[in-house]
């Protein structure tokens, strides 16, 4: 990891970031020079290995256990952050459950579920981050997914969650502005991650449905989207909140 200065002296949280797209954010954003605080609810031993990548490459990196769907478990993590780093200048808000399911199987579990994590504790987790960036302000990267604009059949409650992502972003960049916090929704397409190889949908005719569809001809990878995110927590994107940046090959 050739570690730059474009992140550095600061702070990140990335929550959900021991496997998938939120441990290659979590690396990008220490590969630019970022200390990393690597969240995770469950997996420790995942996390552990993202942290080790990042310390062995010459990087800043913690890993924190907190389950954001637990309002104490979000106020501890940020504590812990400040603790270890001092600061806090990013947070990327990845944490995210998705289930699909027919409207006749939707049940109050399948919506809370969904909705605790992915709505209620985005919105937890920036009042956090709000609260403890300092007086040059921040970045908050909430990340989102074309589910919420491409609304596929099946994905009711998932895509309702990835919907009121686009919108929270845009209320909050307009309302944080003022305190020169930037915020920002990047919204991938479909992105071969752990959980999607085990789910089989790696191999699946569905994935080959979307690459025919997508201009790009390919599905994501993680590190597609963590240079997207890492830009975005930059002085580089200074001029740039309350946006969903699509990142999905063209496809829609």
């Amino acid at each position: 990891m050739n570690t730059s200065s474009k992140l550095g002296g600061k702070a990140a949280i990335v929550t959900g970031a021991s496997k998938g797209i939120g441990a290659a954010i979590a690396t990008q954003l220490a590969a630019d020079g970022a200390s990393v605080v690597v969240n995770y609810a469950s997996d420790r031993a995942g996390a552990d290995r993202v942290v080790s990548a990042i310390t062995a490459a010459g990087g800043k990196a913690v890993t924190v256990q907190a389950d954001l769907s637990k309002k104490a478990d979000i106020g501890r993590l940020f504590d812990e952050a400040v603790k270890a780093f001092g600061r806090l200048d990013i947070l990327v808000n990845n944490a995210g459950v998705y289930e699909f399911a027919p409207i006749e199987d939707v049940t109050e579990e399948h919506f809370h579920r969904q909705f605790n994590i992915n709505v209620l504790g985005l919105l937890l987790a920036t009042r956090q981050a709000a609260a403890r960036f300092g007086p040059e302000g921040g970045s908050v990267i909430n990340i989102g997914s074309i589910a919420g604009t491409s609304a596929p059949p099946a994905a009711s409650v998932y895509s309702g969650t990835k919907a009121a992502v686009n919108a929270i972003t845009r209320s909050l960049a307009q309302e944080l502005g003022p305190r020169k916090i930037r915020v920002n929704a990047v919204n991938p397409g479909m992105v071969i991650t752990e959980g999607v190889v085990s789910s089989g949908i790696g191999e699946s005719d569905f994935r080959k449905q979307i690459e025919s569809q997508t201009p790009l001809g390919r599905i994501g990878q993680p590190e597609d989207v963590a240079a997207l995110v890492a830009f975005l927590a930059s002085g580089e994107a200074s001029w740039i909140t309350g946006e969903t940046h699509h990142i999905s090959g063209g496809y829609r």
